[in-house]
């Protein structure tokens, strides 16, 4: 199930980016008390109540501005509108409810989404300023929240008003015995027609104008091979060159498209080769831990030579060196070629993602590497491994403990990764190791 979004909408510099911070417990807008600092929306995730939730921050909307920047920021302010699920209003008590407040409220109302005003600046403790009352005239099904951005009071008010407004079950709810399926990549990759060749039906628009498909769309498809969700998502461009508003709105579905999957095909056009753009969209799926397959489409399209397969390979492998654990697909979305193994595949590295190997079994591994390459040694002081174990899996992440997490370097790390795939496989996934230091004395 897709987790509920919630965008913060307002006036410039009324505190919208110290409220997404405090709300997901990180800085990640920058904060600065000068109008228009944010202009892009800024998505992070924040858990309530056992609910996780998805904020947008926006940039300030100005509703009557000419300034070519402003306007920009209020199409993305528009834009995170349309996406959300439920919309905090922020308004600055200090300055009272003026004008621009009110415009805004009446695009807000005009969305047709659950809008919660929220009173910002509400510093001191007690009774609420006189202003504050102001902001029922706003008209709003909600009341007012009061909140102090800055000191973080209220904010739990404020995400309990919001849970109210979302249904119990936001969106429609996922098949939980499916595999959901991220299909990424850059714009015209083929993702669109792959999805299409597996339906065998137009389900999809499918251009070769860039940018066509602008949300992430959900196919649901069940076969001998099981059931799948696939997750068509827009191209991801590269950031200096994505232009056009809604495809901002469009990158931030695709990563949160990432989120959601359990498999990532990684779309890339195979007459024009990997490219640098690829890699930092592997590394998405690869940073969220994800099962993942290349999908190297438009294969017919390619001239072969007896090595071509092994020249592509290495050329991928070469370019994608952080993800060597995922196999490589060649496939043709336009004559169907090899399109129906990508099930298989795709049921194979789901399966490598959420295994779990005994403790036992794993410190079997872990004795028979230190055997074979002894940990290394720093100034006399010799890494000792004490044990291993798994503690959880998508993607599996192993605890080592040892003596010192200064001598167990990076390299051994790797030794000691490679050593559990030649073992136990883990072919399309993923290995997040942590390191934790225990003294002598408590072994």
């Amino acid at each position: 199930m897709s987790k509920p979004i919630i965008a913060i909408v307002g006036r410039p510099n009324v505190g919208k980016s110290t409220l997404f911070n405090k709300l997901i417990g990180e800085r990640r807008s920058i904060v600065e008390d000068t109008p228009g600092v944010t202009r892009d929306r800024i998505y992070g995730e924040t858990e309530w109540r056992g609910r996780k939730l998805v904020i947008i921050d926006t940039g300030g909307i100005e509703p009557k501005s000419d300034d070519i920047i402003l306007s920009q920021m209020k199409t993305q302010a528009e834009l995170a509108i349309e996406t959300a699920d439920v919309i905090i209003f922020m308004c600055d008590v200090r300055t009272g409810l003026v004008a621009d407040d009110r415009e805004i409220a009446v695009m807000l109302k005009k969305s047709g989404k659950p809008i919660i005003p929220c009173i910002n600046k509400c510093d001191s403790v007690g009774a609420l300023p006189f202003e504050f009352y102001e902001f029922y005239e706003l008209g709003f099904d909600a009341d007012p929240v009061a909140v102090s951005s800055v000191h973080g009071s209220g904010s739990g008010d404020l995400l309990d008003a919001c849970l109210e407004r979302l249904p119990e079950n936001d969106g429609e709810e996922e098949d939980d015995d499916s595999i959901k399926v991220a299909v990424i990549g850059k714009p015209n990759a083929g993702k669109s027609s792959i999805i299409n060749r597996i339906l065998g039906t137009e389900r999809l628009i499918v251009s070769n104008i860039p940018g066509t498909t602008r949300d992430a769309v959900d196919t649901h498809v069940e076969n001998e091979y099981g059931k799948f969700t696939f997750i068509d998502t827009a191209g991801i461009r590269r950031q200096s060159k994505i232009d056009d508003k809604i495809e901002k709105y469009s990158v931030l579905r695709a990563h949160m498209a990432v989120e959601r999957a359990d498999v990532c095909l990684i779309m890339i056009d195979a007459e024009k080769g990997i490219s640098e753009q690829d890699e930092k969209i592997a590394g998405i799926a690869h940073e969220a831990g994800k099962a993942s397959i290349v999908v190297m489409n438009k294969w017919d399209a390619v001239e072969k030579e007896n090595s071509t397969v092994k020249t592509v390979t290495d050329r991928v492998y070469n370019a994608l060196a952080y993800m060597t654990y995922a196999p490589i697909m060649f496939v043709s979305a336009k004559t169907g070629q090899r399109v129906v193994k990508l099930f298989e595949q795709i049921k194979y590295v789901y399966g490598q993602n959420v295994m779990r190997v005994p403790t036992g079994m794993l410190n079997d591994v872990l004795g028979d590497a230190m055997i074979r390459t002894q940990p290394p040694s720093d100034k006399g002081r010799r890494l000792k491994i004490y044990y291993m174990t798994q503690v959880s899996t998508a993607p599996p992440t192993f605890v080592i403990f040892c003596n010192s997490v200064e001598l167990f370097h990076f390299s051994y790390q790797r030794y000691i990764e490679n050593c559990l795939r030649d073992t136990f496989g883990f072919k399309g996934t993923p290995i997040r190791l942590i390191i934790r230091q225990k003294g002598d004395d408590e072994v």
